[in-house]
């Protein structure tokens, strides 16, 4: 058993995910970099943003995050998963160098959706990629590898907030040196983008098959694996390898299979983390814990969520992943009703407040980024077969930003108009429905399983 363990830890394949990785690294960072730039870009000698000027700097990253989403699969199709990356990492390097230049809120807001292109990209890009490269022993630690370091990433946006925000607090323009750091795992991420693996899958559907086979062995597929796939792709026919959005809604497996997608994406982000991640800083403000304590606030809560990124993508490695995300759900109501609760009742003093937002705060990440978060992300990257795998993963993945980017917009109104506490009992309630929903896409892997045996397409067919 030693010499196949090492086999699937071979040097080749260990870099090539960890530079791959890097995506979600950058997707983690650049979504959290905002949470404590957005203060200090707010000031009125600098970009003089209002709550709902503040709406739209952040989610305009996310509403570009929709469109590279979206678009990624048909690029990554044509051009191939490693040149895609490696104009990905190009992006995220020059838009957000010109964020940080920015002189007002059009400038910002413009480069800031440019930069959500990239992030779109990577989020769709990066799972699937790591999905295609790896054998079945190691493909579910290597996915995830790219959940732990958006919460790294995110983690790191926080740490690098707090330092520079503590030392140099009293120079407004602070915040574009908290933006501009973004562009160094950016540079890294392309200088490295040319010495990665390609996708073996990617070459199967280029009909590359000499080439194919020898990534395959490099990288530590089982001989059997690699000639059953290649088998299969040589005796599709041309029509078969570009199957037209008319044919794919014609099938109502394949139609299930991505409204499935859909809603697994829609789980992810109708929880509300990602008001936390943005926002983070001015809500704790709002609370009461000053600027210099917020921002500290945010390192505990990226540490948790970071510590718990890595536990759980160990339990989600042993246990059932439809189970794991049910109990996380309920987790989450849990914490967010509970958060409510002490904001709303108002029984403790103001420490005893702060301590018990930050707990709550805390544990609601923890179940959130440490289960849901890459549970949804492991199984968008498993439940669509092969030949539409990069379009289904666009519009799932498409879907997490658009939703994401109507939370952002309005959350800032929200808190404004309702206050802090009614807004986690909205959040308790969405992960409610989040907890139905994931009972409909609960037979969605089988059927997933189905097609690879080509079962459902020969019943279909008669």
């Amino acid at each position: 058993m030693e010499p196949k363990k090492s086999k699937f830890n071979n040097s080749f394949l260990k870099y090539s995910t960890y530079i791959i990785s890097i995506g979600g690294f950058l997707f983690g960072y650049d979504t959290g970099v905002i949470n404590g730039a957005l203060a200090f870009m707010s000031k009125p000698d600098q970009l003089n943003l209002t709550p709902g000027l503040q709406g739209v700097v952040s989610s305009s990253l996310v509403l570009g995050a929709f469109f590279g989403a979206l678009g990624c699969g048909r690029i990554a199709d044509k051009f191939g998963r490693k040149q895609t990356l490696r104009w990905i990492a190009a992006l995220f390097t020059s838009s957000t160098i010109l964020c940080a230049l920015s002189m007002n809120f059009l400038f910002m807001s413009f480069f800031r959706f440019a930069l959500g292109l990239s992030v779109g990209a990577a989020s769709s890009l990066s799972p699937m990629y790591l999905a295609e490269i790896s054998p079945e022993p190691v493909r579910t630690i290597n996915v995830n590898k790219n959940a732990i370091f958006i919460v790294l990433g995110q983690l790191s946006a926080f740490c690098m907030n707090a330092f520079l925000g503590n030392i140099w607090g009293n120079w407004n323009p602070i915040w574009r040196i908290m933006i501009v750091s973004a562009s160094i795992p950016a540079i890294i991420l392309w200088i490295n983008s040319f010495h990665i693996v390609g996708s073996p899958h990617w070459l199967l559907l280029k009909k590359r098959f000499k080439k194919a086979r020898k990534l395959f062995s490099k990288l530590g597929f089982e001989k059997s694996t690699f000639d059953g796939i290649e088998q299969e792709s040589k005796t599709k026919s041309k029509k078969d390898d570009d199957i037209s959005w008319k044919s794919i809604l014609k099938k109502p497996s394949l139609v299930y299979l991505l409204i499935s997608g859909i809603l697994i994406a829609l789980i992810q982000q109708i929880s509300g983390v990602n008001t936390v991640m943005y926002y983070g800083t001015i809500l704790m403000e709002k609370v009461g814990m000053g600027q210099s304590g917020s921002l500290y606030a945010n390192i505990l809560i990226g540490l948790v969520s970071f510590v718990a990124s890595i536990f759980g993508t160990r339990l989600i490695a042993r246990f059932d992943h439809h189970r794991m995300l049910l109990i996380s759900l309920f987790g989450n109501i849990l914490f967010l009703a509970l958060l409510g609760l002490v904001l709303r009742l108002s029984l403790f003093t103001q420490t005893i407040t702060n301590a018990l937002v930050l707990i709550f705060l805390a544990l609601f990440l923890a179940s959130h980024q440490g289960i849901v978060s890459p549970v949804t992300w492991l199984i968008m990257s498993e439940m669509f077969p092969g030949k539409i795998k990069a379009r289904f993963m666009s519009i799932a993945t498409a879907t997490t930003w658009i939703t994401n980017f109507i939370i952002s917009l309005i959350y800032p109104l929200l808190i404004s108009a309702v206050g802090t506490a009614v807004v986690f009992f909205i959040f308790a309630a969405s992960n409610g429905v989040s907890a139905l929903l994931s009972i409909f896409v609960l037979n969605a892997k089988e059927i997933q399983r189905a097609y690879r045996k080509n079962d459902l397409m020969s019943q279909e067919s008669n």
